[in-house]
């Protein structure tokens, strides 16, 4: 599920002396699993917390049964920053686990995370076992300093007792569709209060951001050389103007007062868990809380919609999760090796967890065991992760600092503080373009 550890200013505590790469071309320590070893124990640090972070710790048995010398410590509500200090103070866990995508970029530049490439090409490790997907957002600058351990992807939720009410029969396939769908399905109060509404394309309201719509919406955040930001390509003009001509159905200030009183995200009290909202964009996860919260719902899943003249993409969206790899400093890096190159590849762990936690299996096998408990809500995630034009944003070494930029361009569209639309967006993509040359210096 998408996770609530910040990733912002990690950057700023890099360790100086990290060097790109982090492991060079030396051929790295391996363990050989019929040989007599030492006993060692090993710390992996992640961010999971209370239910399932006991849940994830149950799959350890599993690997000491394969290398019964190696016995994992497991802990638990650490978020990055936590984690660069650890390897900035030389002493980090053997094994790291981290929810931000956005900062795999400088943990590879920094080799604040170490390129697993020489442990893979040492053990054969078996990449085709990945779609190609998995590699964008796990890689960068050459470096390959994570890989994953299950992933989200994001689609659409809606609520089938209103969608019949509203005689509407499938969900939409195109951005149009979705408008006249939310305005349909938007109920107002006898005073023009929002009762149920359709759909909130509110940015920050739950997933609704840039990176959910701007992939579906097709939107370039970078140019072909990932040397500057796209973010004044017509692309996004047309997903903002679409957002605002929704937001002014409502109208801004109902809109507003009725996003104040949204549910909490990670509970029964979520807005579309309690019929508040008739569609949601929202990831795989969700169909743990309602099989938990409200098991009775009546619901489906969709893909996104897309642009009209997109119609031939509709399928796709944004995917992208947990990462997991091996820290600069690693105390034991042939035995944490050892864990990471299991935890992304075997099967029956990735099943359990995909079960367990509803996130999305990573690897062919896993996608394709026929323990993997699939429902209907659920195989529509798995089928965006699997689509070839499903992806994550480009990796850079500036983190979230991109979508620090247009998140404000939004927020201050949709509340009309922002007149000049075009404006805006230049000075977003010139923020990125600073950025961007500010990485290339440091």
């Amino acid at each position: 599920m998408k996770r609530l550890f910040a990733v912002l200013a990690v950057f700023t505590v890099l360790a100086a002396g990290c060097s790109a790469g982090g492991g060079g071309k030396e051929t790295p320590a391996t363990i050989n699993p019929s040989a007599s070893h030492e006993p060692v124990t090993i710390e992996i640090w992640g961010a999971w917390t209370g239910r399932e972070l006991r849940q994830f710790n149950a799959i350890f048995d599993d690997f000491t049964a394969k290398y019964p010398w190696i016995t994992v410590k497991s802990t638990g509500g650490i978020g990055d920053q936590k984690i660069i200090q650890a390897i900035n103070s030389g002493t980090p866990p053997d094994v790291v686990l981290s929810f931000g995508l956005d900062s795999v970029g400088k943990f590879c530049q920094s080799g604040a995370w170490q390129d697993l490439k020489p442990y893979m090409e040492q053990t054969d490790f078996d990449t085709s076992q990945f779609p190609d997907s998995i590699f964008q957002y796990t890689s960068f600058g050459g470096s390959q300093c994570a890989l994953p351990f299950l992933t989200d992807a994001y689609g659409l939720y809606y609520n089938q007792d209103m969608f019949d009410q509203a005689g509407l029969t499938e969900p939409p396939k195109t951005f149009t569709e979705l408008t006249d769908y939310a305005k349909k399905l938007t109920v107002f109060n006898p005073d023009g209060s929002i009762k149920v509404a359709g759909l909130v394309p509110w940015a920050g309201y739950y997933e609704t951001g840039a990176l959910t719509l701007g992939i579906p919406f097709g939107c370039p955040w970078y140019n072909a050389d990932g040397t500057a930001s796209a973010f004044t390509d017509p692309c996004w003009a047309d997903m903002l103007n679409w957002q605002k001509e929704l937001i002014d159905f409502y109208g801004e200030q109902n809109l507003a007062k009725f996003v104040a009183g949204q549910g909490n995200e990670w509970s029964a009290e979520q807005d579309f868990e309690t019929g508040r909202i008739a569609m949601n964009i929202d990831g795989e996860w969700r169909t743990a809380f309602i099989a938990n919260d409200i098991p009775n719902l009546n619901y489906g899943t969709a893909p996104i919609p897309v642009p009209d003249d997109k119609a031939d993409m509709y399928g796709m969206g944004q995917i992208g999760g947990t990462i997991i790899g091996v820290p600069k400093g690693s105390p034991h890096p042939a035995e944490a090796w050892a864990l990471v190159s299991w935890m992304a590849s075997d099967t029956d762990t990735l099943v359990y967890m995909a079960n367990i936690v509803r996130n999305v299996p990573t690897t062919y096998a896993a996608l394709e065991s026929p323990d993997l408990d699939v429902t209907p809500q659920f195989k529509t995630f798995l089928d965006i992760f699997q689509n070839p034009n499903s992806h994550y944003k480009p990796t850079t070494a500036i983190g979230d600092g991109d979508q620090t930029a247009i998140a404000t361009v939004m927020e201050d569209w949709q509340v009309g503080k922002l007149t000049d639309l075009q404006a805006g967006l230049q000075q977003a993509a010139e923020q990125v373009d600073n950025l961007l040359a500010e990485a290339q210096l440091g």
